[in-house]
């Protein structure tokens, strides 16, 4: 089959352009580098001609919260309408668990509006929710930081590999439309602030972490259960240590 990756060429688009590939598919990674651009629209006829199945897993590349909006929206809206005039099969799309628990922050609003557009669209869909990455721990930190504090959440977190979710990404990619969401998540729930001090200590970074319940997480506030997955979640094999290994060895 013939497999448009929208946002191909990132973290996760570029694993699984490489597992698609494998699997003998033909596997074609789409982004403005490649002349294609979702928001403009620019390309995307060409790039979807003769295609069955497109995953998006592209982001906005910004996080405010009005530019992020507009991303999802003009994104989601040129992309759709291009599938369905190419006459594709299946739309699968990256999304966040917890996003419907979000809304108080701007990116996940942005998140919510791209979702539903996905459901109010005329063809078959998967959405795949997953938890944070452990390639986003840093920017966890970034966004905590204050002075030789990092100030988070004592919610409990279940990160994931971004090979676990690359490899999920692909099996859902060539399963049949489920029509709704699915969770996928990491092998560990942990609290936030646990998680954040093994990552300082094993990077020797020397900022205390303190818990506190009132620090929003990307402008929302968070309850035990926000980001974490429901029963029944897909969950990846790679754990924390096993991850940080492979960082270290992949450097």
């Amino acid at each position: 089959m013939k497999i448009v990756v929208i946002g191909g060429t990132g973290l996760i688009g570029s694993k699984l352009v490489h597992l698609l590939r494998q699997r003998g598919h033909e596997a074609v990674a789409a982004s403005p580098a490649s002349g294609v651009n979702t928001v403009t629209g620019e390309g995307l006829a060409a790039a979807l001609a003769g295609a069955d199945i497109v995953v998006d897993v592209a982001n906005s590349p910004s996080f405010d919260d009005k530019a992020v909006l507009e991303f999802f929206t003009a994104s989601g809206r040129n992309l759709l309408a291009a599938e369905a005039a190419a006459g594709v099969k299946h739309h699968v799309a990256l999304s966040v668990v917890g996003t419907d628990r979000l809304a108080e922050s701007g990116y996940f609003r942005g998140k919510i509006a791209q979702e539903q557009l996905i459901r109010g669209a005329a063809i078959p869909y998967t959405i795949v929710r997953s938890t944070q990455f452990f390639e986003f721990l840093g920017g966890i930190v970034h966004a905590g930081a204050d002075g030789d504090v990092v100030r988070l959440s004592p919610a409990f977190v279940q990160p994931i590999a971004s090979d676990d979710v690359a490899l999920a990404m692909a099996d859902f990619t060539l399963g049949e439309p489920v029509g709704g969401v699915v969770e996928i998540a990491g092998p560990e729930r942990v609290r936030l602030p646990e998680l954040v001090r093994r990552y300082l200590a094993a990077t020797q970074d020397p900022r205390e972490v303190v818990a506190d319940p009132g620090t929003r997480y990307f402008g929302a506030r968070l309850d035990d259960d926000t980001l974490v997955p429901g029963p029944g979640p897909r969950l990846g094999t790679v754990t924390f240590e096993e991850w940080l290994a492979r960082a270290r060895a992949s450097k």
